[in-house]
């Protein structure tokens, strides 16, 4: 960082950063006027901005939330998220405790199987609903709901975009059942411990009016189905993507191709309006990502996150139980202030340095890897802007008039951070080190 491109990006970035958080100035018009100002000043430009694989606007992130919120747009209209919200209340038997662990439960095995922003998109829309329903401030709920989506899909290829960066066959060329073998089991453990540090971090958020329980128990869920041709023409369509998402590492059809494959051919063979479709896109989301990793991208250009990425590296000095461990750690740190995704685009090479400088993987995936996502993955959940399931959750609370702020969502994240990273660490360390 020896030029003043390097240090002037950081200017650019951490004042971008501290409206984010300060909230003087919407989110959005703070990322898109951060992105402008380093194509100002030559941080980077509009080739590496619009269309590098590594330094650019991640399209395939923008047109997959762009596909999703489509279709979550037509189901909306079919009535099915009342009926889930109804019967979400009644199995919980209008406990509040019982529906935020049940959506917990229930958002952490999804994300495992679509990836996790596709999951919070389906999730959120029911819970608002339930929390409606039942009286409650569906911020504790929503925000539990991003938490159980970043770490129920840290267990798949599938569940995390940083999964798919890290498994593709340029980087430590993975398979689906390797993350399986690997990462499940401790997400099982994680997603447990959600459910006990929610009980204790939302306590006040479960009281509730026995009136209102006793008004949606006495409801009957499939009444709110207003639209049964569509809902069935909504659901075959929806349960081709997931096929599609499922079978992405076989069929090799980008997850963004599949979601506007499929939202095209919702849009194509329903009668619902395509100007009422799109009235459903949260564009000030899909413009919060695009400013967001056109920053974190001139951060690369400039060589910021290359170093930062190096030094963390270079402090394992020869140790591979420390090299993991930096790596854990300081991927947690760093998806926190930046999203994962870039993030891990850039530490993916260095991590494949570290790989080859202790021999190689010599009995399937090397350990490092597992760290690196294991940190990039359940780091996402420290701050608000960690990770795209983060971003999209509080712009769909905003629009529901509902809104979160930076600071709400980091209270609670930081904590959950620190405690899933750390039971993550001793099962690197028992599993890989002290187990063999």
């Amino acid at each position: 960082m020896n030029d003043w491109h390097s240090w002037a990006a950081i200017a650019v970035f951490l004042s971008a950063y501290g409206l984010i958080i300060s909230e003087r100035v919407h989110r959005t018009a703070a990322a898109l006027g951060g992105a402008g100002l380093m194509l100002l000043i030559s941080a980077t430009d509009a080739e590496a901005a619009f269309f590098s694989e590594h330094t650019g606007v991640d399209w395939n992130v923008i047109f997959l939330l762009l596909g999703m919120m489509a279709i979550v747009g037509v189901l909306r209209q079919t009535g099915v998220f009342e009926y889930l919200a109804i019967w979400a209340v009644k199995r919980a038997r209008g406990r509040p405790f019982r529906v935020m662990a049940m959506l917990v439960v229930i958002t952490a095995s999804a994300s495992a199987l679509l990836d996790n922003v596709t999951t919070v998109l389906l999730v959120a829309p029911v819970t608002l609903l339930v929390c409606d329903r039942l009286g409650l401030r569906a911020a504790p709920y929503l925000i539990a709901e991003v938490f159980a989506s970043n770490v129920g899909g840290t267990a798949t290829l599938v569940g995390d975009p940083p999964n798919i960066i890290i498994a593709s066959p340029s980087r430590a060329d993975l398979t689906f059942n390797d993350f399986i073998v690997h990462l499940t089991p401790i997400v099982i453990v994680l997603t447990a411990v959600l459910v006990l540090l929610c009980r204790i971090m939302f306590r006040k958020a479960f009281v509730f009016d026995e009136a209102r329980v006793a008004e949606v128990m006495d409801l009957e869920e499939k009444e709110a189905i207003r639209d049964h041709r569509l809902l069935y023409q909504s659901l075959a369509v929806l349960a081709v993507v997931v096929v599609g998402f499922v079978f992405h590492p076989v069929l090799h059809y980008e997850p963004s191709v599949v979601a506007l494959l499929g939202a095209g051919l919702l849009v194509a063979v329903s009668k619902v309006e395509t100007g009422d479709v799109l009235k459903e896109v949260e564009w000030p989301t899909l413009a919060f990502f695009a400013g967001l990793f056109i920053m974190v991208g001139s951060l690369i250009e400039t060589g910021v996150i290359g170093e930062l990425s190096e030094s963390l590296a270079n402090a394992t000095e020869g140790s591979e139980l420390g090299a993991a461990m930096s790596l854990l750690f300081g991927s947690a740190v760093l998806s926190g202030i930046v999203d994962n995704i870039p993030y891990v685009a850039t530490m993916a090479p260095i991590t494949n340095d570290l790989v080859t400088s202790f021999g190689g993987p010599e009995s399937g995936p090397h350990v490092l890897w597992w760290a690196l996502a294991l940190g990039a993955d359940l780091g996402g959940n420290a701050t608000a802007i960690g990770a795209s399931a983060n971003v999209v959750v509080l712009g769909i609370a905003e629009r529901n008039r509902q809104p979160i702020t930076f600071w709400q969502f980091t209270k609670y994240g930081l904590v959950v951070t620190a405690v899933t990273v750390t039971i993550s660490a001793a099962y690197v360390w028992l599993r890989y080190f002290a187990l063999g």
